[in-house]
């Protein structure tokens, strides 16, 4: 069964929703595919806020700057310049939509400090800030007759007249085109084709690659191996944040406690009650999350803990409460007042600062094909994100993103084109589903075993060799039996496992993010890593 549309939107977090309801106003036909429930995405899971200049103390100069100070020689100067300058009016989007940031006793809209951050410029709606944006912008693009949003379809490769022509089909046009996709839905349990001269990617990251995460489980990588798959350039795979503070907890589940925990003077603390953040870096809590999570992998080193203590104890109650309720009752869960006593704390994977190469367009070198969101490296982050600049660079490149599909599709040649169905062949369900569930543990655990904060080349090379082994394994499985998404996600991460590590070891200097022991300096001129199918 074959469905058309001018747009197909991977993903239902701010990047694709923004997008879609954009693109949709201007007169195009989108459909929004989401392998889980709509509003189940990493902006969900936002706590902190959106960085924008908004107030007279600031100016995007300072925002520039403290954008690329964080991102160590990696970012692209003018992508940084074009998304910084564009964010208040994007901002204000958000706002007409129905986001209500918090705002202070006077009126004034109450803005949160940020590690990296020379000024306070983090617009948020108390700690929740990604569902109150996620809210309003689902309410936007359900109520929109140009809009059809599918729930539980997992995207499961690019079509392109590149593919069509190896399996002996007619190629519509010359050159490599997107010509759709093909996704699994698993209310019916069926591979459905999806055709569309325009894909845009907003998948959102790969934190499920690592043994402990702040992202949610549909956090697969699934854009990036895609794209990877059809051609498109890899980039700066190895550049992983860490978020320095998760809540510790027995299990492996790691709630984000957010980086405005510091900004309103949280004190990081050893075990021994030890505040340590100044033997680390001048701006103490408040540095780069790099360096903030290097200092607290140090401190775990040095005592042998499991976790270090992030201490706001000192502030009035009243203010911890009232600034961060999702967090104190979180925290309260676990036996912890976070308004009387510390929080356990330990780093977990966080964002990817690298992905699908895009221009200022969410263009990816590919006709058809673009990505927005944590999919996509434009230059924005560099070797190390500024906290509070992902939702920033989602909304501003959604916006520039549909104003290029909408020309691509005016000018575009736009042939009527059959795409050949699914074929399962001989495939059978398989009783073995054990094996998938062995080889996702042992991937993670060799991510974050040997593809941690701090890195060497032995431990690369060792994780590599794994990584090869399970990937055999994986595609021999995807090949032989019958899809689901389990075996789909773990196709998709063991991919992006052998790009990070890929990366990493092509970069031979320690440079934000990526930290290795064999190479602590860094090299005179900062270059990006790439990786790209060999053709």
């Amino acid at each position: 069964m074959q469905r058309s549309f001018d747009v197909l939107v991977v993903g239902s977090g701010i990047a694709g929703l923004s997008f879609s309801r954009k693109v949709a106003d201007l007169g195009h036909s989108v459909c929004i595919l989401t392998k889980k429930e709509r509003a189940e995405s990493n902006t969900n899971y936002a706590q902190g806020g959106i960085a924008a200049v908004t107030s007279s103390t600031d100016d995007f100069e300072l925002h520039v700057q403290d954008t690329l100070t964080a991102g160590d020689g990696l970012c692209k100067e003018n992508v940084v310049r074009t998304i910084v300058e564009e964010g208040p009016a994007r901002i204000q989007e958000l706002v007409d939509l129905g986001v209500a940031f918090s705002q202070l006793d006077d009126g004034r809209v109450s803005l949160h400090k940020e590690g990296g951050h020379s000024k306070r410029r983090i617009l948020h709606v108390k700690d929740l800030t990604g569902k109150a944006v996620e809210e309003a912008l689902l309410h936007a693009v359900e109520t929109h007759p140009n809009i059809t949003l599918l729930e539980h379809v997992h995207a499961i490769d690019l079509i392109t007249n590149r593919k069509l022509a190896l399996t002996g089909h007619e190629v519509p046009c010359d050159g490599t085109h997107i010509l759709g996709l093909y996704g699994f839905d698993t209310k019916v349990q069926r591979v459905m084709t999806f055709a569309a001269p325009a894909v845009m990617l907003c998948t959102g990251g790969i934190g499920q690659v690592y043994l402990y995460t702040t992202n949610p489980g549909i956090a697969t990588g699934d854009g990036i191996a895609m794209a990877f798959r059809a051609g498109a350039q890899i980039r700066n795979m190895e550049c992983i944040q860490f978020h320095p503070t998760a809540l510790y907890t027995s299990s492996d589940d790691r709630f984000l406690i957010s980086e405005a925990v510091r900004g309103e003077g949280a004190i990081l603390r050893n075990m021994k009650g030890e505040a340590f953040m100044a033997q680390y870096d001048s701006r103490k809590d408040l540095a780069p999350r790099d360096i903030v999570a290097r200092a607290i992998d140090s401190e775990m080193k040095k005592s042998g803990s499991r976790h270090v203590w992030l201490d706001i104890s000192h502030e009035p109650e009243e203010t911890v409460r009232q600034r961060f309720p999702h967090i104190y009752e979180r925290c309260l869960k676990e036996g912890i007042d976070m308004a009387r006593q510390p929080i356990p704390v330990v780093p977990a994977m966080h964002y990817l600062c690298g992905g699908v190469r895009t221009n200022l367009h969410a263009e990816t070198g590919l006709t058809g094909l673009f990505a927005c969101g944590e999919v996509a490296c434009t230059g924005l982050h560099g070797a190390n994100r500024l906290a509070s600049n992902s939702l920033l660079e989602a909304v501003v490149m959604a916006h520039r993103g549909a104003e290029q599909v909408h020309q691509y599709l005016a000018s575009a040649r736009r042939p009527e084109v059959r795409l050949p169905d699914w074929v399962d062949g001989n495939l059978q369900d398989s009783d073995e589903r054990v094996i998938l569930s062995h080889n996702w543990d042992e991937l993670k655990r060799t991510l974050w075993d040997y593809v941690g904060i701090v890195r060497t080349t032995k431990r690369l090379e060792r994780a590599h060799t794994r990584i090869q082994n399970l990937k055999r394994e994986i595609h021999d499985y995807y090949w032989n039996f019958k899809v689901d998404p389990s075996l789909l996600e773990l196709r998709n991460l063991v991919e992006v496992a052998e790009m990070i590590i890929t990366c990493a070891l092509q970069r031979r200097e320690s440079r934000g993010l990526h930290y290795t022991l064999d190479f602590p300096r860094k090299l005179p001129t900062p270059v990006d890593t790439r990786w790209a199918v060999q053709r």
